[in-house]
């Protein structure tokens, strides 16, 4: 997959281009499934597969106060998207002068003056441009004048819930701790990448399972606080399973301390400082509690190492990550 920017120079697509265009938040099922599509009219018109995606949530522009946190950041997204073996992405810089374009001009502009769109490919009740004026009929209106198919689809449906698989609905799942759940319709484990800071050196010393404390953007959904099995993945590639604590460790702090993922993983010893960690979250295994003496915690640190353990013995590592 080529990345593109809309600030360089348009790619020479003389074949033409069949398009999709969104956030593209987590690169979920549904997602995948449109994708899907826009490849395979590709293949059947000889033309490129591209999708325009944008540098940042266009919510974060026209209403950063009900923003949405968001499931990926943007190299993960590219990441992501690579892997569904589409041809190109175009990334699209949102910020307020794209926020007061009018979708006219950016179907003129870009998808047609720039990708040379011979089919767009989007959900039924997709919307875009200034406002949310533009929509599947102005697509189409456009379309016919101009030279390309528009197709609306359905929007992919969970068939065990009967709802459709959305990033709205994923975050909820894991606002809930649902991490599961999300996996089966992100098609992967739920993964937040951080750079691994020093914390209050307790861990290791005093309770005897050291920690990663990973920090992560204030901006990407984590999942709610408790105790979880997870992987970690280290900028080597190396995979490690972990026992993840997430939350603000009331036995220590029982007004409430500061909000940390710690990854203790399983069977490693060795510095961690300063290295990006990607971190993914597979089974919740209970809620963060409050524990009268270390030594409770510590007995229960180690039967979540058991419990960590036997649940990567049944499962294996885990499979679709970017």
């Amino acid at each position: 997959m080529e990345v593109l920017s809309d600030g360089e120079p348009c790619p020479q697509l003389g074949r033409g281009s069949v398009i999709t265009i969104g956030a593209y938040d987590g690169v979920h099922l549904g997602h995948r499934a449109i994708i899907a599509e826009v490849r395979n009219r590709a293949r059947a018109q000889g033309a490129a597969s591209v999708v325009v995606t944008f540098d940042r949530h266009p919510a974060r522009v026209v209403r950063p106060e009900s923003a949405p946190l968001q499931l990926t950041d943007l190299d993960q997204k590219l990441e992501l998207l690579a892997m569904t073996g589409v041809d190109y992405t175009m990334v699209v810089r949102f910020d307020q002068v794209r926020a007061a374009e009018s979708a006219e001009d950016f179907v003129s502009e870009l998808l047609v003056g720039c990708l040379n769109a011979r089919g767009v490919v989007v959900g039924h009740d997709f919307h875009f441009g200034r406002g949310r004026g533009g929509n599947v009929a102005l697509l189409s209106d456009m379309g016919r004048r101009l030279g390309f198919d528009v197709v609306g689809l359905r929007l992919v449906s969970d068939p065990e819930a009967a709802e459709v698989v959305s990033s709205t609905r994923i975050r909820g799942l894991l606002g809930a701790g649902a991490v599961e759940e999300a996996a089966r319709l992100l098609g992967r484990p739920h993964e937040v990448r951080g750079v691994v800071e020093k914390g209050d050196g307790r861990a290791g010393p005093e309770l005897g399972f050291p920690t990663a404390n990973v920090a992560v953007p204030a901006d990407i959904q984590l999942p709610a606080d408790g105790i979880y099995a997870g992987w970690y993945r280290r900028p080597e590639g190396s995979v490690l399973p972990a026992a993840l604590s997430l939350g603000l460790r009331p036995t220590f702090y029982p007004e409430g301390g500061p909000r940390l993922l710690e990854a203790h993983l399983l069977d490693f010893s060795g510095r961690l400082y300063g290295e990006v960690a990607r971190v993914s979250f597979s089974h919740r295994l209970r809620d963060e509690e409050h524990f009268d003496t270390a030594e409770a915690l510590v007995d229960q640190m180690a039967r979540d190492v058991a419990a960590v353990r036997e649940l990567i013995t049944l499962r294996g590592e885990p499979t679709g990550s970017a």
